[in-house]
């Protein structure tokens, strides 16, 4: 990789490191844990969906995004389509797959766009896509994006876990 900008080798470096922020965030859950949803009324800062729900959204996002970075690196003119979480989350069975499963998946998905990245000249970082909902996004807006959205997901299992601590205390 010829990528000499400090921020962009810390935004992989980010980006690199995802799986295993997910894994430390869902460490030594249960099964009853991972599934268990924040009372009504709890703090919006726990969000709704269970830990399992997060994780296999944030694999589903992973491999949206991953396809995305693809496109804008391989075509000139690329459709970056958006999709509804909350339609995912409802029709494809969240609570019957894996945890440990996604975060391997985003571990290895990230561990193949890792060596695409480390080829890519500075020059394609520049190189664009439109999404359907947001308009053109450089590669750059879409990694930092794709980083951002495992940060904020992450706080949920957090907080999620510190309300299970204070309900079961």
């Amino acid at each position: 990789m010829n990528v000499v900008d400090a921020a962009m080798n810390d935004l992989l470096s980010k980006y690199d490191s995802a799986a295993d922020v997910i894994a430390s965030g869902v460490a030594r859950l249960s099964r009853e844990q991972l599934l268990w949803r924040p009372p009504t009324g709890a703090p919006t800062s726990a969000g709704t969906w269970s830990v399992q729900e997060v994780v296999i959204h944030l694999q589903d996002a992973d491999v949206a995004f991953a396809d995305r970075f693809k496109r804008i690196i391989a075509s000139d003119t690329s459709v970056l389509q958006a999709w509804n979480e909350n339609d995912f989350a409802k029709n494809l069975f969240y609570a019957e797959q894996s945890t440990d499963d996604a975060v391997e998946v985003i571990r290895l998905t990230h561990r193949q766009m890792m060596r695409i990245f480390r080829r890519l000249p500075d020059a394609a970082f520049t190189r664009t896509g439109t999404h359907s909902e947001r308009g053109v996004q450089t590669l750059t807006d879409v990694v930092k994006y794709a980083t951002w959205h495992v940060e904020h997901h992450v706080s949920f299992v957090h907080e999620k876990r510190k309300l299970m601590d204070t309900l079961s205390a």
